[in-house]
């Protein structure tokens, strides 16, 4: 149990070694063979997850299944899990096989396929576990590549376009992390983010400073810790991606391959949110109280302009694309609420919203795999060949809406109570795309499944197969219990998130007193 976090991150990368070492050919048996050898280490996987899960004690606010040993030049290997993490863990290794079962019928470079999968679970799993500054950049940054080429080789007309764009945007706006990490290792003489060794402070409680300073001949609010808190800001709001910088999404999204896009949207989009709880509010506690209301206007107004331009797709992936960027909205304003209810809601969202998204990708490739378009008028009418599908995408458009019974609608619901908390006029401004939500994915599923059956191209399309099925019953699953019982998630967030708050108020009651002092 010693290694158990190192196992379930690594077992991953040593199946796609297995299938770079000893797979050979390119024929139907070794497709075959690299499917089902991604499937069985994706599976196991999971399986090494649920003794994470059952081994968790949910009250205990310090990381647990702690590894720490000597790294690099001087660095440390440091893993571990919180409440704030562990489901998140648990999301990738859930979502990982149902990914590789949704690639059954690739053709192409099928070996390399799945070992960029297998490479990208091991680098998402080990953001979510790394303790150490470097080596959470490392996990975070070499995520990266594998979902680069994944878009670059197997996706569509425009995929060289797409996969550079979402490489530089998110590459570009991490550099600015990098800076700030050097310079706190400059001033704390340390990487750790938690479970740190005798004697060695921890990144999460060190008070980087918060004086006024100037820059540039401008007088920087805050001093040290707005300036990094802006670095890791440019990072995490890319990888959100937030508005106004949500632009390569869409282009991502669209030229990817189907479960490509499920990644990216359930879990690749959930690393920034993951870094805004385990970074930029816990170590600049004052630069995140002092910049709040900017984040909340910045994804009250995502949420807004985002559902509006959704409204006039006619592709049915960049109309989920920017239904993700809407729904992420919801998650940085309950971050930066910063209240029980908010971060809650946050961390909700962005499980719920892993399933929900997820699955709306899958259905749009159901009928991308039968009918090879996107495009919503080359729909209408499905419910007449294909009920089964339809039953499956109207509860996911209902979740995606926010219907109460789904787990849409708690992180939605929690994330608005905290708002309104804080600012009444981002939550009301914020609960109009909620309105605009129901718009556009009622107006997608109307114009793709309902009406009569008139276009001859369609007249001979099948409905789902047992395949297709089995991929869609977990999802549907998770999102109906997790809407009729979030306790499952809220129990093991709950007291880490509280632990969090507290430290958060006792270092913004320092600094309160600290400047009365100062001014006195």
């Amino acid at each position: 149990m010693g290694n158990l976090l190192s196992l379930t991150t690594f077992i991953p990368l040593v199946g796609a070694l297995i299938l770079a070492i000893f797979l050979r050919g390119n024929d139907a048996a070794a497709q075959s063979n690299a499917k089902w050898v991604a499937m069985a280490t994706t599976l196991f996987t999971f399986v090494l997850s649920l003794f994470i899960l059952s081994g968790f004690e949910p009250q205990n606010t310090d990381f647990q299944f702690v590894e720490d040993r000597a790294w690099l030049l001087g660095l440390r290997y440091r893993m571990g899990v919180d409440g704030i993490s562990v489901l998140f863990v648990m999301l990738t290794t859930f979502l990982m096989p149902l990914v590789i079962a949704s690639c059954w019928d690739v053709t192409h470079r099928v070996k390399e396929y799945m070992i960029a999968f297998l490479v990208l679970e091991t680098l998402m799993l080990g953001v979510f576990m790394a303790l150490d500054l470097v080596l959470f950049y490392i996990f975070f940054e070499a995520g990266l590549i594998p979902m680069f080429l994944i878009i670059g080789i197997w996706g569509g007309k425009e995929r060289i376009y797409a996969s550079f764009k979402f490489f530089l945007y998110t590459f570009l706006g991490s550099v600015l992390m990098l800076v700030a990490m050097v310079a706190m290792f400059t001033q704390a003489g340390t990487t750790c983010i938690g479970a740190c060794g005798e004697g060695q402070v921890s990144l999460l409680t060190y008070n980087f400073a918060s004086e006024t300073i100037p820059v540039l001949g401008i007088q920087v609010i805050g001093g040290m810790q707005t300036l990094l808190w802006f670095a890791f800001f440019a990072s995490f709001a890319v990888k959100m991606p937030m508005w106004p910088v949500h632009t390569w999404l869409p282009d991502a999204h669209v030229q990817a391959p189907t479960a490509g896009s499920v990644v990216l949207a359930a879990i690749l989009l959930k690393m920034g949110g993951y870094g805004f709880l385990r970074f930029s509010i816990p170590m600049f506690p004052v630069a995140s109280d002092l910049l709040a209301p900017l984040v909340l206007w910045l994804s009250a107004i995502a949420i807004v302009y985002t559902s509006l331009v959704a409204l006039v797709q006619q592709d049915m992936k960049k109309l989920i694309a920017y239904s993700s960027v809407a729904h992420m909205g919801f998650v940085t304003m309950g971050i930066f609420a910063v209240n029980q209810q908010g971060l809650d809601g946050a961390i909700f969202q962005m499980i719920s919203h892993g399933f929900i998204s997820g699955a709306l990708f899958l259905c749009v490739g159901v009928i991308y795999d039968r009918m090879h378009t996107r495009e919503i008028e080359a729909y209408g009418g499905l419910v007449n060949r294909m009920p089964s599908y339809a039953m499956i995408f109207m509860l996911f458009t209902m979740a995606n809406v926010g219907l109460p019974g789904t787990s849409g609608f708690v992180g939605e619901f929690l994330t608005l109570m905290a708002v309104f908390q804080v600012n009444t006029w981002v939550a009301a401004v914020a609960t109009t795309g909620v309105i605009f939500s129901a718009g556009y994915a009622l107006w997608l599923y109307r114009r793709v499944v309902m009406g009569d059956l008139i276009k001859e191209s369609l007249k001979s399309i099948t409905d789902m197969t047992a395949r297709e099925k089995a991929i869609f019953a977990p999802l549907v699953a998770m999102t109906i219990l997790l809407g009729v019982y979030p306790a499952l998630v809220l129990d093991i967030t709950g007291p880490s998130v509280a632990a969090l708050l507290g430290q958060v108020e006792v270092a913004l009651a320092d600094h309160a007193a600290a400047t009365s002092f100062a001014e006195n």
